[in-house]
């Protein structure tokens, strides 16, 4: 039998549900993440597929809270991204809890292209970019040059990055920056592939496979869509083991969506 006192009770009770739903969840800030770098990381033309940068799957490992911002670019290095005026519009839209993914390298290193950058340049340029980071409160990531794909007689991965990633390695030492490794990481990967199945990462197409490329493609330096989401998803298991706050925000995909 319900008494008039269980009744009060049940009543008082159902008033402080309602009251605590009333309260919405505090919601998490949004967030901007940016990409600085080359073509390794860069958006692409319509024309250029099936090559595709791993920037263009990362932002879709996010929740609604995190805007990927990619301002990668083909053909540049630290030194042609500052002259050209496309380092300045990202500080000045940078804000507190931002973060700025920096990976440099591929065109800095070589000596004939108009793009390279000299040691001394390279490291100033990646210490330019930390520093204005955070003197906005975001967060810079310094990131090793991608690998390229190239094997040795023996069937063995071949190091190509090797003075400018150690470079990258030394700045983030000195400023005490998180670094993400993603030459090893990814050197590791196309070993894993194999000297003849790793082109799948990469742009290899036969001649007639693809309109955009009649004559065929043979690309060790640039990704197909699968090496770009595999480069991608080295990038993000890394922002994981960083403990950064925007692993939080990356989307738990259910069942049905796989």
């Amino acid at each position: 039998m319900v008494t008039n006192t269980d009744k009060v009770r049940w009543k008082k009770g159902l008033a402080i549900v309602f009251l605590l739903m009333s309260f919405e969840l505090p919601q998490k800030n949004k967030i901007t993440v940016y990409l600085i770098g080359d073509s390794t990381m860069a958006d692409k033309e319509v024309k250029a597929y099936p090559e595709t940068g791993w920037g263009m799957p990362f932002h879709y490992f996010f929740d609604s809270t995190v805007t990927v911002e990619n301002r990668a670019k083909n053909g540049r290095s630290t030194r042609s991204f500052i002259a050209e005026g496309r380092w300045q519009p990202v500080v000045d839209n940078l804000h507190e809890g931002d973060y700025v993914l920096i990976q440099f390298g591929h065109n800095d290193e070589v000596p004939t292209k108009r793009s390279y950058t000299t040691p001394g340049d390279f490291i100033a340029n990646l210490e330019k970019f930390v520093n204005e980071s955070r003197s906005k409160k975001a967060i810079p990531v310094l990131i090793t040059p991608v690998a390229r794909r190239k094997f040795d007689s023996t069937g063995k991965i071949e190091e190509t990055h090797a003075a400018y990633t150690q470079l990258v390695k030394n700045v983030a030492k000195k400023l005490d920056v998180p670094l993400i490794d993603l030459d090893e990481e990814s050197q590791q990967l196309v070993q894993q592939f194999g000297s003849e199945t790793s082109k799948y990462l990469y742009n290899y197409l036969s001649p007639g496979e693809n309109p955009h490329y009649p004559e065929g493609r043979s690309d060790d330096t640039h990704f197909s869509e699968l090496g770009a989401r595999k480069m991608a998803e080295i990038v993000l298991h890394n922002i994981k083991n960083l403990q950064f706050e925007l692993a939080e925000r990356i989307r738990v995909v259910k069942e049905k969506e796989k």
